[in-house]
């Protein structure tokens, strides 16, 4: 396709730093990296084009200002579609940033034993399932995938919307024998509500410790300063703060009409629902270095 033809992704705004700092050795658990023109194929199916003008070493120099200014020292980084399913930018991203950091990348259906141990030795941690628009690995797959990915410490972190698909998912996420971490507060599509019969089946499943759930992404379901999304996140804390993690989604691709948000914003409405330092520490850093091995 003629990437012409494609909207360029919005530049997010510079770093900023929140009302309060994030502790010593907190985790940004959801960002994407991207890179200059030509420096990595992009998938031909995307909807936007990266912003114009960064190479990689330009994105990963705004990624540690992002971190510097929340007070994040480590990080996790989700392959994002506009690569499609080559790892490559991602792959290369962990490596420059090194200890502290991991990567979420892509498989498909079928993957064989040696293409998990070369994921693994990329330095990722999860293979990501968007059970939202599709990709390269289907539900079906995933559960096939799953004892593989537990014998080598590896986890699926998917993106599914919690009033649509977490009823109907329950049954085959408590059973699974790997970690499965939801995205985005389980990304309610229409109804925010904490009661939705979706929503409380990730809440059981936090509370059974069967699955993670990342705070992040509010700007994605309201607007700042995301005051609708406060009983959702509450609820998640509520149901398990030992699985709850955070993340800002920087820089915020694919907006789809959503508003451009402030990552220290995001983390100021954290700490408005979560106001007590114990499980702040927990959730910004100690959750995190259990999951990923920090």
């Amino acid at each position: 396709m003629d990437s012409t033809a494609k909207p360029d992704a919005q530049m997010p705004p510079a770093a900023a730093t929140p009302r309060q700092r994030a502790p010593d050795r907190a985790c940004d658990t959801h960002v994407h990296l991207l890179a200059g023109a030509g420096e990595f194929p992009l998938w031909d199916g995307r909807v936007e084009n990266p912003a114009p003008g960064p190479d990689l070493a330009g994105w990963l120099a705004k990624y540690r200002a992002h971190l510097e200014g929340l007070g994040c020292t480590r990080g996790v980084i989700v392959h994002s579609i506009l690569y499609g399913s080559g790892n490559a930018v991602t792959v290369e991203a962990v490596r420059r940033m090194g200890t502290g950091f991991r990567g979420v990348g892509l498989l498909p259906d079928g993957a064989t034993g040696a293409d998990l141990d070369q994921f693994a030795a990329w330095n990722m941690a999860a293979v990501r399932l968007n059970y939202v628009h599709g990709g390269v690995l289907s539900w079906e797959g995933a559960k096939t995938m799953a004892p593989a990915l537990a014998a080598r410490g590896l986890h699926i972190q998917m993106l599914a919307h919690a009033d649509r698909h977490l009823a109907d998912l329950y049954d085959d996420v408590h059973s699974l024998p790997v970690d499965v971490v939801f995205d985005h507060i389980g990304w309610p599509a229409e109804d925010l509500s904490p009661e939705s019969a979706g929503f409380q089946a990730l809440c059981a499943l936090l509370a059974e410790g069967k699955a993670w759930v990342k705070l992040s992404a509010l700007y994605r379901m309201c607007d700042a300063p995301y005051r609708q999304t406060d009983a959702l996140v509450a609820k998640l804390v509520e149901a398990n703060p030992e699985r709850c993690l955070w993340g800002s989604d920087w820089p915020h691709l694919m907006l789809a009409g959503a508003q451009m948000p402030v990552a220290a914003r995001l983390l100021d409405a954290f700490d408005r629902v979560v106001s007590d330092a114990p499980t702040r520490q927990r959730i910004l850093v100690d959750n995190p270095a259990r999951l990923f091995g920090f």
